[in-house]
């Protein structure tokens, strides 16, 4: 259902991927969420051609299935080194090395310096890079982080060709591009805020952007080599340095590329000239992780952030004439049905074209972890932290009622007269994505129905 619905070319991978090339190492990608059967044909590939390395980026979800792939590989061919890294996987190092041993080392935090090290001075100099965790003769050693994060703008451009069928095969979620082929791009890493449901525990918590002019020059590299026509930036807070964002605009509109992008933004960080200024440079829509729209609940979770800025933001966007998404929550420690009832009065209320409401899931690096595993009401199954399985439930709600105000909220948004005009207003708009409904419908159906893919 997620590949029918969005998927996103693994930009991690990626960069990587021409990172380790520029340094004069061969690096293939195997996209396993995007092409399924691949996870087999790795441990043939890893059998016939002997490589000194196999890595695998991990999301909490997805792994049990990376782990699976690392140990194929290593049956195929023992001698081979596996690598893990990602955001589970750097929020939980040494209980990820001491469950598994199909893993060698885990990389935490950026990749692209200690990979490149490893790759260059090889395993047995593991003691000296930082960045890595590895069993050492007296148990699991696990170095210091890499400080300072890499400057973003020496990096070379994500090796996207090496993402077997891409641009095409890649889509993001439907109603949300005007045109295709489009794709992800991420120009930030980092984000200074401390929401308790966020995992920092890959890039921290500070801020560091590409340069606008490396962010314009990687658009115009992807209109020209791929014939890209829309982009999502996938950064956590794209507007968060403001010159930046203006400085890149202003270069869009001297040198036009016939390019849209989406992008998410936290309140604090648009103003009315802003969104006017984004909207001539081709801004499409704007997400915004609002979470939740009960007053005190958002309070106490997005720390530093007010509510009612958050709903003078949207309607200055929806005013910019730019499409807005809103990102919600159910199931925050402290939700109660009153609560995301208010939730729901929130979202019906405002100007929102379109909105995204997962379950709660506090991910092993977030604040709310450890919190909600010493509640005793936390299911750690790995495999169903996926924000879509209700792991987690909150002393008032149980896991049918959760299930069922989800239903409801939805139910309630397809009824709308406002959600069925907007969905027609999608037929010019955004054309293609149209199409991709009309077929998939059924699966979709079928999906909200049962919860189950057929």
């Amino acid at each position: 259902m997620s590949r029918l619905a969005n998927l996103m070319p693994p930009l991690g991978l990626a960069s990587l991927a021409s990172y380790v090339e520029s340094l004069g190492h061969r690096a293939r990608i195997v996209d396993c969420f995007a092409h399924p059967n691949a996870g087999a044909q790795v441990a043939r590939w890893v059998a016939r051609h002997h490589p000194r390395f196999v890595g695998a980026s991990c999301t909490t979800a997805g792994y049990a299935g990376a782990e699976r792939l690392l140990r194929a590989a290593k049956d195929a061919f023992p001698d081979v080194t596996t690598i893990a890294g990602g955001p589970h996987v750097s929020a939980l190092p040494e209980r990820v090395l001491a469950a598994s041993d199909a893993i060698d080392l885990v990389v935490v935090g950026e990749g692209e310096r200690p990979l490149g090290r490893l790759l260059s001075e090889g395993p047995a100099a593991a003691a000296g890079i930082p960045g890595l965790v590895y069993r050492g003769p007296k148990g699991i050693v696990a170095n210091p982080p890499e400080r300072p994060g890499v400057d973003l703008d020496s990096l070379p451009l994500p090796a996207y060709e090496k993402l077997a069928g891409f641009p095409g095969y890649y889509q993001l979620p439907i109603f949300n591009y005007p045109s295709t082929p489009n794709t992800s791009c991420i120009s930030s890493r980092g984000c200074p805020y401390q929401c308790t449901y966020c995992d920092r525990s890959v890039f921290g918590r500070t801020f560091r952007g590409n340069s606008a002019e490396y962010l314009y020059e990687h658009m115009r590299y992807l209109s020209r080599r791929f014939g890209i026509r829309h982009v999502n930036f996938y950064d956590d807070q794209f507007t968060f340095d403001r010159s930046r964002v203006e400085s890149f605009c202003r270069r869009m509109l001297d040198r036009p590329l016939g390019m849209t992008f989406n992008c998410a933004v936290r309140a604090e960080h648009v103003t009315p000239g802003l969104l006017r200024l984004l909207k001539r440079a081709g801004c499409w829509m704007i997400s915004f992780g609002v979470e939740t729209g009960d007053p005190a609940l958002y309070a106490r979770h997005r720390r530093g952030a007010d509510l009612a800025e958050t709903t003078r933001a949207i309607h200055d966007s929806h005013r910019a004439g730019i499409r807005v998404k809103g990102l919600f929550m159910i199931g925050l420690p402290g939700e109660t049905e009153a609560s995301f009832r208010r939730t729901m009065d929130y979202i019906f209320s405002m100007p929102i074209d379109d909105f995204n409401v997962s379950r709660f899931t506090p991910f092993p690096g977030s604040p709310l972890y450890e919190e909600a595993r010493r509640s005793g009401r936390l299911d750690e199954d790995w495999s169903r932290m996926d924000c879509m399985h209700s792991q987690f439930l909150p002393d008032a709600l149980s896991a049918e009622r959760v299930e069922a105000l989800f239903r409801d909220l939805y139910k309630r948004h397809f009824c709308r007269p406002r959600t069925l005009v907007g969905y027609a207003s999608m037929l010019w708009k955004s054309p293609h994505s149209c199409r991709r409904f009309v077929r998939h419908l059924g699966g979709f159906l079928r999906y909200a129905a049962t919860g189950r893919e057929s």
